[in-house]
């Protein structure tokens, strides 16, 4: 009792006195109603129980005023306390607060104890309340059996007594509901405490959330990334199985290109072993070994023109078979534009004897064809035709206009020495010609009786020139060499003067002999290498190797050349 102070002690001494004052004049009001109303009218409103404590503590020594009976207390229904705000019950409460009762109660009670006489001061009537109500909801309703005696003079602890007694059969629920609000209404910083705390429980709550969410990115984080690792992985096996099937292609293909590249070379090599040899021996007559070399370079040239051939060839099949189905497709057409507008007894379509025959009148049959080409003439079959002398050039030459030759396909290559080319050639003063600035130089070679192959190889000092190789179906009147020199690339144009008639074109043309492309003109670098090449004899005739400058209007150039044949 000595915990509560000196002026607490003292009036808790006077209320027994101002009691049993109470109960004199009250004629016979039994105490434990008295003490029940004081209980009730203290757990009402605190307020209007002490005035009459301090009224009579005042008045102690003076004349008494008569106190008035206290009204009879309306009996507490467990669970119905009513707050001033109109909530009741559990769910109003933590409706408010923003915490479950019994968080809300554990908050309650350690801040009554925490800030009891620090933060907040209540009365003795609601300090004894709460601590009763604290009882209550620890140990239950009030039982007088398990309860130890009190003094008669621990006044106290027989207050603390009567209060708890006075709670009845609360429930549990309802006591700390009433705590909780008696608490509130006795100090005002419960509610900011109770507010700091639920700040701090949404900001931990929060701060959860924030980490269970970061934990959840980081998961699907790494499982996207463990996916992604999976994709690449089964991408870079699937890369490498195409890669190792590519390489496997790759290497069976280029082992049957070396495969046929071998048979192409073994068939070149064996058309042309004789004249690479005596060509190599002409250049090296010393050296076995550079003669194995050179042969070795002109056969691997001979290849690759071959296939460039070749391939030139495929291609023009391939425009020509097109040429021919866009041709058959139009003279379809033209078929039948031709008879929609004819009766079909006057007329015969060209279509109809096929894309390369004419339409012939009634009665005549169609030309023979003879080693693959047909007779343009409709001459008898029982007497030979006699030969065109406008057509026919020389026994070795084409027979007929429709005729035309065949011609074996050239071989060209380079070689680098062409410093030591161009010593040797330098001996002999008829190999070097000068062709001039926009001037084009023809070499006519005739063939000889007893060659098959014509070799040429040409080389200049400090800039290209154009070169072609052409063939004149003509019998040359000497088997020598001779140089022409003209203004242009073709010699026979005649710049001056009116042009000459139709008439005069085709009686001069008549008396040209024919001349067909061995070689192409074009440009070749032959500053830097030694340009060489041979070609099969198509027949007797000319060779004509022309060294173009028409093209240089400042410069002049120096061709070293030689040509020769083999057997």
């Amino acid at each position: 009792m000595c915990e509560w102070g000196g002026h607490q002690w003292r009036l808790a001494l006077q209320r027994p006195c101002s009691n049993f004052r109470r109960l004199q004049r009250g004629g016979g009001v039994k105490a434990s109603h008295l003490g029940a109303g004081a209980v009730a009218a203290g757990s009402r409103s605190p307020s209007t129980a002490s005035p009459s404590v301090r009224t009579r503590r005042t008045s102690r020594d003076q004349v008494e005023e008569p106190v008035p009976e206290p009204a009879e207390p309306e009996p507490e229904t467990p669970g119905a306390a009513v707050g001033e705000d109109g909530e009741t019950g559990k769910s109003a409460i933590e409706g408010k607060w923003g915490f479950p009762l019994l968080e809300l109660y554990g908050m309650a009670l350690k801040f009554f104890k925490d800030k009891d006489g620090k933060a907040f001061h209540p009365t003795y009537e609601e300090k004894l309340r709460l601590v009763a109500l604290h009882k209550q909801v620890l140990l239950g309703p009030y039982n007088p059996d398990a309860s130890p005696e009190v003094g008669f003079f621990d006044v106290l602890g027989n207050d603390r007594r009567k209060e708890w007694a006075a709670l009845g059969n609360m429930e549990k629920e309802d006591t700390m509901v009433e705590f909780v609000k008696l608490l509130n209404k006795c100090c005002n910083l419960f509610a900011p405490y109770v507010t700091s705390h639920k700040i701090e429980r949404e900001e931990q709550e929060r701060k959860r959330q924030e980490e269970e969410e970061r934990q959840q990115r980081e998961e699907e984080e790494r499982e996207r990334q463990r996916q992604e690792e999976e994709r690449r992985r089964l991408e870079e096996e699937e890369r490498l199985r195409r890669e190792e099937e590519e390489r496997r292609q790759a290497e069976d293909e280029r082992l049957r290109i070396e495969q046929q590249k071998q048979q192409i070379m073994a068939a070149l090599n064996a058309q042309t072993a004789v004249q690479f040899q005596q060509y190599a021996a002409q250049q090296y007559p010393d050296s076995t070994e550079q003669q194995l070399c050179l042969i070795r370079q002109l056969q691997e040239q001979h290849y690759q023109q071959y296939m460039q051939q070749l391939y030139q060839v495929q291609l023009a099949q391939q425009q020509a078979a097109l040429q021919k189905q866009q041709q058959e497709a139009d003279m379809i057409v033209q078929g039948t534009l031709d008879s929609s507008n004819f009766n079909s007894g006057d007329h015969v379509p060209a279509s109809a004897a096929g894309p390369l025959c004419a339409a012939l009148p009634g009665g005549e049959e169609a030309p023979t064809v003879n080693g693959g080409h047909s007779d343009s003439y409709s001459e008898s079959m029982d007497r030979e035709p006699e030969p065109d002398p406008a057509e026919e050039v020389s026994e070795n030459g084409p027979l007929l206009a429709d005729s035309p030759p065949v011609i074996a396909a050239p071989s060209m290559w380079t070689r680098p020495q062409i410093k030591d080319f161009k010593e040797k050639i330098r001996q002999d003063a008829d190999s070097v010609i000068t062709v001039g600035r926009g001037e084009v130089v023809t070499v006519r070679v005739p063939t000889h009786e007893e060659g098959s192959y014509l070799f040429w190889e040409f080389a200049t000092d400090y800039y290209d020139i154009g070169f072609g190789v052409f063939f004149e179906w003509t019998d040359a009147a000497s088997a020598s060499v001779s140089v022409h020199v003209s203004e242009s690339s073709d010699e026979d144009e005649d710049d001056e003067g009116e042009p000459p008639s139709e008439e005069e074109k085709a009686k001069k043309e008549a008396g040209k002999p024919q001349v067909d492309e061995i070689v192409p003109v074009y440009r070749r670098d032959c500053h830097e290498e030694v340009y060489a090449g041979s070609h099969q004899y198509p027949g007797r005739g000319v060779y004509l190797l022309k060294f173009d400058n028409s093209y240089s209007l400042w410069r002049s150039k120096s061709v070293y050349y030689r040509v020769y044949y083999t057997r």
